[in-house]
């Protein structure tokens, strides 16, 4: 008996480790209208066609297992981020005080827009499109009576299209997408495609500008700088000419990757630097996309409270 008894507790305790490993992040509380009562943070908010959204964004790559960094970690990010796990994120940056997510285009996304709105989630939505939506523009339409605040054509197919000489077809996504009586925007990771748009006069809403060049082809790196890397190539000068090019547009700029894709989160001086290099060189008008993954702890609000600090008394509130 004593040996059954002592299986029984051996048993629960592993239950119950088992069960904290997988809690969501580190606080209590569920998704939806269960999740626990907290007041948001005052994060500064600018206005974007309208709308008043927070500068600080939501990005979507770590709920869905990109993580630009390894096969490993994908893999560790797909595995964590249930369907559940990914709703209840999205739910606790809304009361983080967090009011906007940036979602690219697949069914399983989508999927979980729906889920978050059902469940009483009021984040607005930046569309990136890809996959499908790349190749089938009738979706476009589709997505348009979903109330997306924008719609960008994704920086990767830009940057191709760029190097390929095919901008027509990015100029006609975007054109598509403002038919559809939505805000249209392109994302891109080299600057010069900025510079390009602009100095064609393009009718574009908006940019989704990414502060690292990882688009670069090996051939492109080894030319510009002597050596490949392994892997996708985060050049320290990178976020500099970025930002240099953002600076010169009107235009609204969603900032993204500001942290490396996690290579600058060693310790909060040095997240503190990255977010602050971030919101110094763009301007007072843009905002920064971040991808959060909250295994470990409360990123959304960390960041949340890290931006409010940052942006003290800088941003004027309508």
């Amino acid at each position: 008996m004593a040996r059954s008894s002592s299986r029984r507790l051996f048993f629960k305790e592993m239950a119950a480790v088992g069960a904290a490993a997988s809690a969501p992040f580190p606080i209590e509380g569920g998704s939806g209208t269960n999740a626990t009562i907290v007041s948001p943070v005052p994060i500064p908010t600018v206005d974007f066609h309208g709308t008043r959204i927070t500068r600080l964004l939501i990005g979507s790559n770590p709920l869905y297992g990109y993580s630009h960094f390894n096969s490993i970690l994908d893999r560790t990010m797909k595995d964590w981020m249930t369907g559940e796990n990914r709703v209840r994120t999205l739910h606790r940056a809304e009361a983080a005080g967090i009011n906007t997510w940036q979602v690219h285009y697949n069914d399983p996304t989508i999927e979980d827009l729906k889920r978050y709105r059902d469940e009483g989630g009021r984040m607005n939505w930046l569309l990136l499109g890809d996959f499908a939506l790349m190749t089938d523009w009738k979706l476009i339409r589709e997505m348009a009576k979903l109330k997306p605040l924008g719609i960008a054509h994704h920086g990767n197919r830009t940057d191709t299209r760029f190097r390929n000489g095919e901008m027509h077809v990015v100029h006609d996504f975007v054109k598509a997408v403002r038919d559809a009586g939505v805000p249209g925007g392109v994302s891109m990771h080299n600057p010069r495609v900025l510079a390009y748009i602009e100095e064609r006069g393009w009718k574009v809403d908006f940019y989704m500008t990414c502060l690292y060049h990882v688009s670069r082809t090996r051939e492109e790196t080894r030319a510009e700088f002597g050596e490949a890397p392994l892997g996708e190539a985060f050049m320290e000068g990178d976020p500099a000419r970025m930002t240099a090019m953002v600076r010169k547009t009107q235009k609204p700029c969603f900032a993204f990757k500001i942290l490396g894709a996690g290579r600058a989160i060693g310790n909060p001086k040095a997240l503190d630097e990255a977010f602050a290099f971030a919101y110094s060189n763009i301007k007072p008008s843009d905002a920064v996309i971040v991808g959060m993954f909250p295994r470990y702890k409360d990123e959304m609000r960390e960041n949340a409270e890290r931006v409010a600090r940052l942006l003290a008394g800088t941003t004027p509130q309508s």
